[in-house]
């Protein structure tokens, strides 16, 4: 049925209302919650390996560790996959303010390919390890935009906190990259801090809004 000019304008007042209170309607998205959780928790143990490395507390044979850090990046897919698969079983796709955040988080993550091409390719052309080190204050840099775009939406307290976390992290990061120890330190505490904690705020706000519309 076409909308009237008045319909029409009342969906695009209630839509604007959603932005300025920071509410969304329907399908919270399961899948970034969950990419956020399960990304900070394993990379998170990952870094600490690599502190355990660092400090001599491992010793593992090559072998080993290509296959411990493959396994990392497995369990991540597969974690995803199902996310996105319980995400699609959830019903109609998310209202605009949520698909909103989406596209911010989104565009954030095209960005990420680049960096990950120019700084691969600037660390290996250099022969210098310490050029690929700045790529992840750039990746905190970028999410800490992200949430900031998500506050600026939607006034959440824990979005803020998470943009000012990840902005002094990827400037702690890049000013660090030749302390190997601290900079893990503070690699590890952020992926905890900033990527799980948020992870686990959107999972549990996704799953009570599932319950609710149950």
């Amino acid at each position: 049925m076409t909308q009237t000019p008045r319909t029409a304008a009342e969906a695009d007042l209630a839509f604007m209302r959603s932005i300025v209170e920071g509410r969304t309607t329907g399908r919270s998205t399961l899948t970034m919650g969950v990419a956020y959780l399960a990304g900070g928790l394993l990379y998170g143990i990952q870094c600490l390996f690599h502190i355990a490395q660092a400090t001599g507390l491992i010793a593992w044979p090559g072998l080993a560790n290509l296959i411990f850090l493959a396994s990392i990046t497995v369990a991540f897919l597969i974690v995803l996959a199902w996310a996105v698969r319980e995400d699609k079983k959830a019903g109609p796709s998310a209202p605009l303010v949520t698909r909103t955040l989406n596209a911010a988080f989104s565009g954030a993550g095209m960005a990420n390919l680049a960096i990950i091409i120019v700084f691969g390719v600037g660390s290996a052309r250099d022969q210098d390890f310490a050029v690929w080190l700045y790529y992840p204050a750039m990746i905190f840099a970028l999410q800490a935009a992200a949430w900031y775009v998500s506050w600026c939406l939607k006034k959440k307290p824990w979005m803020l906190a998470t943009s000012i976390g990840g902005w002094l992290t990827a400037v702690g990061l890049g000013l660090l990259v030749r302390e190997p120890i601290v900079y893990l330190a503070i690699c590890t505490a952020a992926l905890f801090l900033l990527f799980a904690g948020p992870g686990w705020i959107m999972v549990r706000d996704a799953m009570k809004s599932r319950a609710a519309g149950a």
